[in-house]
């Protein structure tokens, strides 16, 4: 955990290794992962484990503020704060052999699972069009309920920029993570003094949540062309889909649903009842039981971060013990009944269950 630390920045603000030009920030928005595996970072197989082979279509850089661009030219490679994490994990239930042994996953197997995202970048475009979507609820003449929400029709000006720089946003967060993956591989190669492929550190998947995708689905026997936002939510594309990789595509795309730092994570399966019944969608995580305020005021982090260890065996690494105490355990509802639902709605598919051995936070 120590070298991940040591090599992996993390937190608020936090910078990385990688500082990109203006016209390098273009190239990263337009190629996602393939700009990183075109610039060493990752293998050239990876893209074929990542949603849309880790490029998102209809980006387009001229939307994206300058602002935003600088806030993220030198945060590629960086883990941020808040829920995000690197877990190192252990598969401690194996709930379908057959899918497992596709997915590559066994009984007591270490793996490492990332949540990160598009970091100062995304929650800057963010920013920009709540203003330009606040004004344009007006002229189109809708009406909300509540006054922190904003839109703007999808087939409007505004509503087309914001989806480009949304999708480049996107490319930026997969591109993120890959250079994760790409830190976390050379970290442990120095370690354990052998190669990522002799490690055997494939890439299982890299799948996005709170993104919106125009997509095909059957709506009341008819199929159409609609845009599914999955806020809290992540794509659970069911067996035989033209979109999921030719390796997974008779068991279903992989759904990765983590849960907090002191019980576990899974990794489950789409399904056909996902296409039918949620556009093919399930939950993202567990869901919080405490706003973060609350947590702080009720958790400490140093004690938090000594109880697991003591407790659990867990080791934990944060950059903010404030922000440790965020993401306590007792802040987010039990992701095994989470999940459980899920599973028996049949909208995904227990695979497995990992418990986090060492776990990196912002």
């Amino acid at each position: 955990m120590y070298e991940l630390s040591f090599n992996i920045p993390k937190g608020v603000g936090s910078t990385g290794k990688i500082k990109l030009s203006n016209s390098e920030m273009r190239k990263v928005f337009t190629e996602g992962v393939n700009w990183a595996i075109k610039n060493g970072y990752g293998w050239e197989e990876d893209k074929y484990f990542v949603d849309d082979q880790g490029c998102m279509d209809g980006a387009n850089p001229d939307y994206v503020s300058k602002q935003a661009i600088d806030r993220g030219n030198d945060q590629v490679g960086t883990l941020g704060s808040g829920n995000h994490f690197l877990e190192i994990q252990k598969v401690d239930e194996i709930y379908d052999e057959k899918v497992a042994r596709v997915l590559g996953l066994e009984k007591d197997q270490i793996t490492v699972m990332i949540h990160s995202g598009s970091r100062g970048l995304g929650h800057q475009i963010c920013s920009d069009f709540i203003k330009v979507m606040q004004q344009s609820s007006s002229k189109y003449g809708i009406v909300l309920r509540d006054k922190q929400l904003a839109c703007a029709p999808l087939n409007s000006p505004e509503g087309k920029k914001y989806y480009a720089a949304m999708a480049c946003a996107v490319n930026y967060a997969m591109t993120n993570r890959h250079c994760l993956t790409h830190w976390v591989r050379l970290s442990l190669e120095r370690v354990f003094k052998k190669s990522s492929r002799d490690l055997g550190l494939e890439l299982i998947y890299d799948v996005s949540h709170n993104i919106a995708k125009m997509e095909v689905h059957n709506v009341d026997g008819v199929k159409k062309q609609v845009c599914v936002h999955r806020k809290g939510a992540t794509r659970a594309f069911g067996p035989g889909h033209e979109s999921i990789t030719s390796k997974y595509r008779d068991i279903g795309q992989p759904v990765i649903i983590p849960g907090d730092m002191g019980r576990y994570s899974y990794i489950l399966v789409g399904t056909e009842m996902a296409m039918t019944e949620s556009f093919g969608s399930t939950c993202h995580g567990a869901g919080r039981l405490l706003s973060r305020a609350k947590a702080k005021k009720k958790i400490k982090g140093s004690e938090l971060k000594e109880e697991l260890f003591r407790k659990k065996g867990i080791i934990v690494i944060a950059g903010s013990l404030s922000g440790l105490a965020e993401e306590a355990p007792d802040a987010y509802k039990d992701v095994s009944k989470v999940v459980d639902v899920t599973h028996n709605a049949g909208i995904s598919r227990k695979v497995a269950r990992l418990v986090p051995l060492g776990v990196l936070k912002g």
